[in-house]
């Protein structure tokens, strides 16, 4: 898709979010449960939508709470429910609809003390601590956030008591039943008003920042960041974790800058992605144009998207680090310097993510667990301590503690981010310095990723590509090793097609939260191959749809 003029630059007033507009449109505007665009839909990363666009409005919250609610009861789930929100401009509104619902089915329900925002990585750590010690009245959570998506967004994500995204199973039961919620037009759901739920005896105050950054030297090792003294500048893009920052700098005593604490629901400060719309995409180097001029001010910085599961990494030497090259790094280093972590722990990663990782992996002699995107396929291998990284391509990742036990089994920007600094400390070399070293050692890559506009019928279609559907026995020139439908880790439908030659790949697959398809590549032999790769890519995609087309003719 071609790049907007205003990628990279300061955003302009014309396209800030209205937050008056979008509010009133959370309350006021119903969806049409009989229009597939505004049903509830689970993808990979929970429900997400607009108020104005009819897909994130009040009553999709409040049937999707009531489905918890009821799912919670089928699966007599009686614990606390941990419930977080990000800065969203419909986040506090979908908190308080959560909340009358919750309030009025009887949940006893844990939120911020003092209304603080709550970080996806200190719901999922919050219930794994309860859990941990406990075998009835488990806990779970619902954390209000569309992630790194647009102001206009809304998105909400229940966690069961595994700690992490729900499986299909769970969120296909959830889905379910709030779309024949909405269709009988909320009868059936119980609610009291936001006063009295604030007030019920079944709402607590639960201190998330705390207790979770008092816990943060069991997983990184806070202490080679004190001692050796790095700099260590971070951008929370005005995410949930804006005041975690300064509260893990006091509590270790870390030489860490804040560099931007504004809370702005509109996102101002952001510059344009590469679409033309703002986005807190820490990955992205359109989005994270002012992380990236930070780069020579510090020996490490980071930040995190706003809901702080995801993490962008900008080094002196590199800049800002492709996703996939960071992880390569981390998974070279935490598995020479975890001497607890047991021998036969393993790596995870997405189909769509690095060969490189591949490689790091194979020289480290672990096994490597290679699972569907969507981070709910490492939750139970990180429950159980057997996969000790796990990383994603869209910059997501999760780490055991030091010990070898589970830390969090969803994504965890802030970690990501202080490990960076604890690689820097402890070996003298920032991230970027590294991953030169892997690639001097094992190869240079190259990697892309293409998106293309796709309605629901095409995307659906496309998730079904099978290896019939590929006709030639080439890629970009060279023999086809391998053609997956399903991950190698655990045997599960990638939802496309992955193409495997000697010296480069491709994967196609459409987007579980936008009407996408992505197409990633990667090559070792340089830009000219991967453009090959990328072209027979699309040209596949492209016969897959001509035909769907030509079938739906007929």
């Amino acid at each position: 898709m071609p790049i907007s003029p205003l990628a990279g630059q300061p955003a302009p007033a014309s396209i800030l979010l209205n937050v008056p507009r979008a509010v009133t449109a959370y309350y006021t505007l119903t969806p049409d449960a009989s229009e597939p665009t505004q049903r509830v839909s689970f993808g990979t990363s929970g429900h997400r939508g607009s108020a104005t666009e009819h897909s994130f409005n009040e009553w999709h919250v409040l049937a999707i709470t009531q489905a918890v609610c009821e799912y919670r009861v089928r699966q007599n789930i009686d614990g606390p429910l941990f419930l977080g929100i990000d800065t969203h401009a419909l986040s506090e509104p979908a908190y308080a609809s959560a909340l009358e619902v919750l309030a009025a089915n009887g949940v006893d329900v844990m939120v911020a003390k003092n209304g603080e925002y709550t970080p996806t990585p200190a719901v999922s750590h919050a219930i794994i601590s309860l859990n941990r010690s406990q075998k009835h009245g488990l806990a779970d959570g619902i954390v209000i956030t569309p992630s790194h998506n647009p102001p206009d967004s809304g998105g909400y994500k229940y966690n069961p008591p595994h700690g992490g995204p729900a499986g299909t199973d769970v969120t296909g039961w959830i889905e379910s039943r709030s779309n024949e919620l909405l269709k009988n037009k909320l009868v059936g759901v119980k609610r009291i008003s936001f006063e009295n739920a604030s007030r019920a005896s079944t709402t607590h105050q639960y201190d998330f920042l705390n207790n979770y950054v008092n816990d943060l030297s069991n997983v990184v090792d806070m202490d080679v960041i004190r001692d050796v003294n790095i700099r260590v500048g971070v951008d929370p893009l005005g995410g949930a974790g804006v005041h975690y920052w300064a509260a893990i700098a006091e509590r270790y005593g870390l030489n860490l800058v804040v560099e931007n604490e504004a809370i702005d629901p509109t996102f101002r400060f952001m510059t344009i992605d590469w679409d033309g719309k703002i986005r807190m995409d820490p990955s992205s180097p359109y989005a994270m144009q002012g992380l990236i001029e930070l780069k020579d001010r510090f020996d490490i910085a980071f930040a995190c998207d706003t809901d702080h599961d995801r993490h962008g990494i900008v080094t002196p030497s590199s800049g800002l680090l492709p996703a996939d090259h960071y992880l390569s790094v981390a998974v070279h280093y935490l598995f020479q310097h975890r001497p607890e972590w047991d021998a036969q722990v393993a790596v995870g990663k997405t189909v769509v993510s690095s060969s490189m990782i591949d490689r790091v992996t194979a020289k480290l002699r672990r096994s490597l667990y290679e699972t569907p995107v969507g981070f709910k396929w490492f939750v139970a291998g990180l429950g159980a301590g057997s996969l000790g990284f796990c990383g994603e391509e869209s910059a997501g990742a999760s780490f055991l503690r030091r010990d070898g036990s589970v830390w969090t089994t969803d994504k965890d920007g802030i970690t990501a981010g202080l490990l960076s600094a604890e690689i820097t400390a402890r070996t003298g070399r920032d991230p970027g310095e590294i991953y030169q070293e892997l690639e001097r050692e094992f190869g240079k890559t190259v990697f892309a990723r293409v998106d293309a506009a796709a309605t629901p019928a095409e995307k659906e279609i496309l998730s079904r590509l099978s290896p019939a559907q590929i006709k030639g026995t080439e890629l970009a020139g060279e023999k086809i090793e391998n053609v997956l439908t399903h991950a190698p880790g655990n045997g599960t439908p990638i939802g496309g097609v992955k193409v495997i030659a000697k010296k480069g790949w491709f994967a196609a697959r459409p987007s579980g939260t936008e009407n996408i398809y992505k197409i990633y590549a990667e090559s070792y032999l340089g830009t000219d191959h991967l453009h090959r790769i990328l072209q027979e890519a699309q040209a596949i995609v492209g016969d897959a749809l001509a035909t769907f087309a030509e079938r739906e003719l007929s």
